[in-house]
């Protein structure tokens, strides 16, 4: 092959050199032969002289060398398209709509206003919450400002009833 009459130069030996130490590395060859090979790899002049040292070891073997048989190349399957880099980020999904309590947050908020005792939260089913400001207010005569300030809440923003629903409007 004319290509076997190509000269080599230190780059193309070193990369051989260090092929054959992976592949010593990997158990492929012995001490003896790795020695042996390693001194020709240095001692080669041409693509023929570096051929033979690899004949018998499976890939890899050094790029000089050519490309891989075409059986053993790998098959890159391209996309038949790509997603646009430019193009906006898909909508969000819409929400299922969650379905309001049949309690009423202005209820709530009154009552928690009128009767600060957390009767607002009985109303609302979150009875934990409701006894906890009962005992509140009756414990402390300051403690009568948390219903207030939550029924104010209620009527501003809203809130849940026990079962995590939001009150209605």
């Amino acid at each position: 092959m004319e290509s076997d009459q190509l000269r080599v130069g230190t780059a193309e030996r070193e990369e051989a050199a260090r092929l054959l130490a992976d592949h010593f590395g990997m158990g492929r060859i012995t001490p003896d032969e790795y020695e042996t090979r390693v001194t020709d790899a240095y001692a080669a002049t041409t693509l023929g002289d570096l051929r033979p040292l690899f004949r018998d070891l499976p890939p890899p073997h050094p790029g000089f060398f050519g490309p891989p048989p075409v059986y053993a190349q790998a098959t890159v399957r391209m996309p038949m398209y790509a997603p646009d880099p430019y193009a906006p980020p898909p909508a969000p999904m819409p929400y299922a709509p969650v379905p309001y309590s049949y309690r009423s947050r202005t209820v709530a908020g009154v009552l928690q206003i009128v009767l600060p005792f957390g009767v607002g939260r009985f109303y609302t089913g979150q009875v934990g919450l409701g006894l906890l400001q009962l005992f509140v207010v009756l414990m402390t005569g300051v403690g009568i400002l948390w219903p207030i300030i939550d029924g104010v809440m209620l009527l501003k923003d809203g809130g849940l009833d026990a079962q995590g629903r939001p009150l209605r409007p």
